[in-house]
């Protein structure tokens, strides 16, 4: 597999986020144990998902919370291990396989156990479904790399597009809690994020064979 290529982030332009890089610098903190540190969100947020069905209507509400809170600490773990490993200068020989392999297994952590979450029947494999089509629509971005074309990371569910989805949706399911409605919605996060990444997975496959076309 070529050299994972960078996502475009406009966070990554941010003074904190130059700040907090070079604090990371300056302490010499190896941006593989970053990318590490993601994983141990991403499973800390799948934990509280699978702890929601089985907890009191606030603690329920609370670890929907915690969830989402590990979403975005696993994206700033995402950003920064490229920062400092690329700006910072700390980058290492293996650096591509610890940027991309936590990021396959932390997709289907942060969305498979919402599916459980849910606590109806189908729940589960609409879960499974959002989650592997995440993980399919990133293999088809290194089968452009693989192709010798610059990896497209376009959407409309490319990783930030549905971690934002998730997010949004494990915070809107804690302020409904009351309602016992928050299956509900998270049933819909995660629809929009199976059909996005069918889409996502559709553009990127279209736009592969219309570049190697003779």
């Amino acid at each position: 597999m070529p050299n994972a290529a960078r996502r475009p982030l406009r966070t990554r332009d941010a003074s904190w986020a130059r700040a907090l890089a070079t604090w990371l610098v300056n302490r010499r903190v190896p941006p593989n144990w970053i990318s590490l540190a993601s994983l141990g969100f991403a499973a800390t947020g799948a934990l509280a998902m699978l702890a929601a069905p089985a907890a009191s209507p606030g603690g329920r509400a609370a670890l929907f919370v915690l969830a989402a809170a590990c979403i975005q600490l696993r994206l700033l773990c995402n950003m920064l291990d490229g920062m400092v490993a690329v700006e910072g200068g700390l980058g290492s020989s293996a650096g591509d396989i610890y940027n991309e392999l936590p990021d396959r297994i932390a997709d289907p952590l942060l969305i498979v156990p919402a599916g459980y979450a849910t606590g109806f029947a189908l729940g589960p494999e609409l879960g499974w479904t959002a989650g592997m089509l995440a993980v399919f629509t990133a293999y088809i971005r290194a089968l452009g790399g693989i192709s010798g074309l610059s990896q497209s990371f376009v959407g409309p569910m490319a990783k930030p597009h549905r971690m934002a989805t998730m997010t949004g949706g494990l915070l809107l399911a804690a302020l409904v809690v009351p309602l016992g409605w928050e299956g509900t919605i998270l049933l819909i996060a995660l629809a929009l994020v199976a059909i996005g990444a069918l889409i996502t997975a559709g553009r990127r496959t279209a736009a592969i064979l219309k570049a190697l076309a003779p």
